[in-house]
């Protein structure tokens, strides 16, 4: 049976500023929950705090889990993890980040208590999975010599943030890829920055300039719909919704309209592995491309991200290197980072203990 359920308030710093359209971050504020079994036994899964894209604060996680998703798990059987799964997505309306976190540390106990890694239990036997790094908002020339850096790391595909300023983002792209080089794939993230026309004229003259970008991500607002529609219509360049798609609901709207050719799944989005796996598989069946992602995270859902990569794989290269900016890890074992790689442990579950907290 399910003891309890505990939350870690988890501050991690950076080694260098994460800066996007939408916020600029020197910290992973996040929670971390963690289910514990009978025997001592214990899952983990992650609730980052994005204010600017899901509105999850580590206060507003710890409170649902704490009010509603822990008291309706503790003294439930773990090994009936689907219709967990399913009460868990029925006990509260939004709170996607807490419900991510009770999703993966159930999923993440239900490995451990197999003997198996996470990436096991979900269907894959993979160990390594490739990612992306992100190239944070700036200027041109510290945009070329982050490149620079990160190509001479073993990195070959990079994203760059874009979107604060639509006239010079063409500049910002030619200054990579020169710096990038040729064999480097360079994929552009607006983050909501750009208006629809705004978007249409920095996608065109990257285009017509011959730039060679990979794809380009949520380049409106998350709302506006008939705007990504619009865009996609005009530009020959993959676009991939990310803040326009939280759930299945969203992801339909998106296939309907044919708003994005591409969607990025992110376990803090949609509610967890159980909705992901969903997500994935419908996209997949329509014929869009996969990027599975995440939020400013730990080792704990950057582990829970990379085993579904594992398991499911994506169409593109993950998004995963949101635990490569940490200046210093809060738990011991899970992921590490082999160059442009993810590598999963050969431990049950997601292989990790917190060692980093604030909280009980």
């Amino acid at each position: 049976m399910i003891a309890k359920v505990r939350t870690h308030r988890v501050s991690a710093p950076l080694h260098t500023p994460f800066v996007t359209a939408l916020r600029r971050a020197t910290t992973v504020e996040t929670l971390v929950v963690e289910v514990v079994d009978g025997d001592g036994l214990a899952g983990f899964g992650e609730a980052p705090q994005v204010w600017q894209v899901t509105g999850a604060s580590v206060p507003g996680s710890e409170a649902c889990v704490r009010e509603i998703l822990g008291p309706l798990l503790t003294g439930r059987d773990p090994d009936d993890l689907h219709a967990l799964l399913a009460e868990v997505g029925r006990a509260v309306t939004g709170n996607e980040a807490a419900k991510a976190a009770v999703d993966t540390a159930l999923h993440d106990l239900a490995a451990r208590r197999l003997g198996v890694p996470l990436a096991r239990f979900l269907g894959g036997t993979a160990r390594r999975v490739p990612t992306d790094v992100t190239l944070s908002a700036s200027d041109a020339g510290a945009l070329a010599a982050a490149a620079r850096d990160r190509v001479a790391e073993g990195f070959a595909v990079l994203k760059l943030k874009v979107g604060l300023d639509a006239a010079g983002d063409v500049s910002r792209v030619r200054a990579v890829r020169a710096a990038a080089g040729p064999g480097a794939r360079i994929r552009l993230d607006a983050n909501q920055g750009w208006t629809p026309r705004e978007a249409v004229r920095v996608i065109r003259g990257i285009e017509d300039a011959g730039l060679d970008v990979e794809l380009v991500e949520q380049p409106v607002p998350a709302w506006d719909l008939d705007g990504l529609a619009w865009v996609s219509e005009r530009v020959s360049l993959p676009v991939l919704a990310d803040e326009s798609v939280y759930g299945v609901r969203d992801l339909v709207e998106v296939i309907r309209r044919r708003a994005a050719d591409m969607v990025n799944v992110k376990l803090a989005k949609c509610g967890g592995l159980g909705p992901a796996r969903t997500l994935l598989e419908l996209a997949t069946a329509h014929g869009m491309g996969t990027v599975v992602g995440s939020m400013m995270e730990s080792q704990v859902g950057i582990g829970a991200a990379a085993s579904l990569v594992a398991a499911y794989g994506t169409t593109a290269v993950p998004d995963l290197d949101a635990a490569w900016w940490l200046a210093s890890s809060p738990v011991q074992g899970g992921i590490r980072y082999e160059g442009a790689h993810v590598v999963l442990p050969e431990a049950p579950g997601l292989g990790l203990k917190i060692i980093s907290t604030d909280g009980d």
